[in-house]
């Protein structure tokens, strides 16, 4: 048992895997099981409470990365984490379009921003795993990554703020015209049995809360499709990519309530999250090609992302201070 404990599973001892997942099957138990056993709606005070308790384990968790791993992949998991963690407020955004446009009710999203998450920690696993093997095999696929990622913040810096037409979604239009999905809510429940209009005979139909779900789920794959590229590009150790991925995305749910009632505030933050793109796209090249492969500094890569975020956010909230509150 001990020699399985202490073998290596993807550049890691296996009694490392065990222990993070073990803290994530922990909190998620803990979020589910005692803090919301019913329920109902989260304040912003209690969202910006839980929300510190979830980065506070991250940290922690991160200087345990930093004691047993080394500075060097301690310094990249913060890299990675932080920016997965602003990355996600843009997730927030079109979380907030889904709830709004299914007519969800606020003491109803928790439960399924947390199946959601649930369903994101297994997705982003199976993308990391298929990346990590994408680059041990080819290392010329990092290159890919980096100019993707460099386009996307390009793209990001022209890119208007018109909203996504969710009437018109695919995936939305695919499973009303494959299931059935009852026209309204049946509080928290996913799926509900309904008489069905030819027969009479009791059906089993999804709901609009499973929908969203669904549709959260999806846009977390796009989402994904940007930040993982962009921690394979700070690190290839699969450790690291994925604790600092799911860390950051663990405390999503808690922060969804606080930053949803103020997203409009943090207009300019997209501006902050293109230049990290593209700084974090152009380090591989730099590194390779102008400084002869020698290894960007880990310390320097963490103040630049670091700054950037906090000086979007610091102008975000600088230049709408006199904007009125959201209803």
């Amino acid at each position: 048992m001990t020699e399985l404990l202490v073998s290596s599973f993807l550049g890691t001892p296996v009694w490392f895997w065990l222990a993070f997942i073990l803290i994530v099957a922990a909190l998620t138990a803990f979020d589910l099981g005692l803090l919301h056993k019913e329920d109902r709606v989260m304040g912003i005070a209690e969202s910006l409470k839980l929300s510190a308790f979830y980065i506070s384990i991250a940290l922690v968790f991160g200087v345990w990365v930093w004691a047993e791993k080394g500075a060097d992949l301690g310094m990249k998991y913060f890299t990675g984490f932080f920016i997965e963690k602003a990355l996600s407020i843009d997730n927030i955004f079109v979380i907030s379009l889904i709830f709004t446009f299914f007519a969800i009710p606020a003491k109803y999203q928790y439960r399924a921003l947390l199946w959601g998450i649930i369903g994101v920690i297994v997705l982003r696993g199976a993308m990391i795993a298929a990346g990590a093997a994408l680059v041990s095999e080819a290392y010329w696929v990092l290159y890919i990554f980096a100019a993707f990622l460099i386009a996307t913040g390009i793209k990001m810096v022209f890119a208007g703020d018109s909203q996504p037409d969710l009437s018109n979604n695919f995936a939305i239009r695919w499973i009303s015209s494959h299931m059935r999905v009852t026209k309204e809510l049946h509080a928290e429940r996913f799926f509900v049995s309904v008489p069905d209009e030819r027969t009479g005979k009791m059906v089993r139909a999804a709901t609009p809360l499973f929908l969203a779900l669904v549709v959260i789920n999806l846009a977390d794959l796009v989402f994904a499709v940007d930040s993982v590229p962009a921690i394979f590009a700070i690190t290839t150790d699969t450790f690291i990519v994925y604790t600092s991925n799911i860390m950051a995305i663990l405390g999503l749910r808690a922060l969804y309530f606080a930053l949803s009632a103020m997203i409009d505030r943090f207009h300019y933050l997209k501006y902050a999250l293109a230049a990290v793109l593209v700084f974090i796209g152009s380090k591989i090249f730099v590194s390779d090609f102008l400084l002869d492969g020698a290894k960007f500094p880990p310390v320097a890569s963490l103040a630049v992302t670091f700054g950037l975020i906090g000086a979007g956010i610091g102008w975000s909230l600088w230049k709408t201070r006199n904007a009125p509150e959201r209803p």
